[in-house]
C-alpha cells in the first residue's frame, strides 16, 4: 500500500453493472500521484469503464449501477454529494478520437477557463499560451491561433485537446487510447509529452498497445473480463508477471 501523500486514487471493492451485465468485479487498487498508470487488456475487459469511473463519466450512460468506493483526495467521488462539475475540472479527460470544437485554436483552449469565470483578456492570453507550451504545440501553431482548429493535423488536434484539458488546471489527466487514431510520429510526440506532464499531473492511460504501456507508464494494471488480474510496476508486470493469465496476454497467446 502507498502512503496517502503518494496516492491519487484509492479504489476499494469497485463493482459496476451496465443493466444486468457486470463490467467491473471487486476492483481494488491505489493509483499513484504524479506518475503514469497504464490500463491494458483485451477489448471489453473493463479498462475504459474503470477509467471513466474516476471522473464519473459513466453517469452519462443509462442503466449503470456502481458499488464500492473511489477515494480521490480522501473524498469518495461516487458520493451523491460530489460536485461532478468540479470533479471533472480536477480530473480531466482526453478521448480516443481528437474532438476539437469547431472554433479557433484560441477559443478551444479559452473555452474552459471562460466557463469557470475567467474573463480577463490578458489572463486568457497567458492561459492559452502556457497550455499550448505544456502540450508541446505552441511553436507549431503560434501564428494560427485565430484559425479553425479543424485545420490541424490529427496529431496536432489531439495535442490541442490535451492543451484544452490543461487550461482548466486539473490535477489528473485521464486518457482513453489517445494515440490509437494517430500516425507513429504523432504518437511519439504524445508519448514524449506524457513523460513531461507526469512531473506535474497524475496520468491514467488506457492503451491497446502493450509496447506503448511499456514505454510510457510507471505502473500497469491488467484487466480481464472485468477483473483486475494484476497491478504492478510496469517492468515487473511485463518481465516477471505473477499471474499466468498476465503472462499469456503479454506473450500474445490471447487478446
Amino acid at each position: 500500500m502507498m502512503s496517502e501523500a503518494e496516492t491519487a486514487f484509492s479504489i476499494r471493492g469497485l463493482d459496476l453493472w451496465y443493466g444486468k451485465s457486470q463490467a467491473l468485479k471487486s476492483v481494488t487498487a491505489d493509483l499513484p500521484a504524479r506518475s503514469v498508470t497504464a490500463l491494458i487488456g483485451p477489448s471489453g475487459c473493463g479498462k475504459s469503464t474503470f477509467l471513466r469511473t474516476l471522473n464519473r463519466m459513466n453517469d452519462l450512460v443509462g442503466g449503470v449501477r456502481i458499488e464500492g468506493s473511489v477515494l480521490y483526495d480522501g473524498v469518495d467521488v461516487l458520493s451523491p454529494s460530489t460536485d461532478v462539475i468540479d470533479l471533472r475540472k480536477r480530473v480531466g479527460m482526453v478521448f480516443q478520437k481528437p474532438n476539437p470544437f469547431p472554433m479557433s485554436l484560441y477559443d478551444n483552449i479559452a473555452y474552459g477557463p471562460r466557463v469557470h469565470g475567467v474573463k480577463d483578456k490578458a489572463r486568457l492570453d497567458d492561459v492559452v499560451e502556457s497550455s499550448l507550451v505544456r502540450a508541446a504545440l505552441f511553436d507549431e501553431v503560434k501564428d494560427r491561433l485565430h484559425e479553425s482548429a479543424l485545420g490541424l493535423s490529427g496529431g496536432q488536434q489531439q495535442r490541442l485537446c490535451i492543451a484544452r484539458v490543461l487550461a482548466v488546471e486539473p490535477e489528473v489527466v485521464l486518457m482513453d487510447e489517445p494515440t490509437s487514431a494517430l500516425d507513429p510520429i504523432s504518437t511519439a510526440k504524445i508519448e514524449a509529452l506524457l513523460d513531461e506532464l507526469k512531473r506535474d499531473y497524475t496520468i491514467v492511460i488506457v492503451t491497446h498497445n502493450m509496447q506503448q504501456a511499456g514505454r510510457v507508464s510507471d505502473r500497469t494494471a491488467f484487466f480481464l473480463l472485468g477483473e483486475l488480474v494484476e497491478y504492478a510496476a510496469t517492468k515487473e508486470l511485463f518481465f516477471n508477471p505473477a499471474d499466468e493469465r498476465t503472462e499469456n496476454y503479454i506473450s500474445g497467446r490471447f487478446g
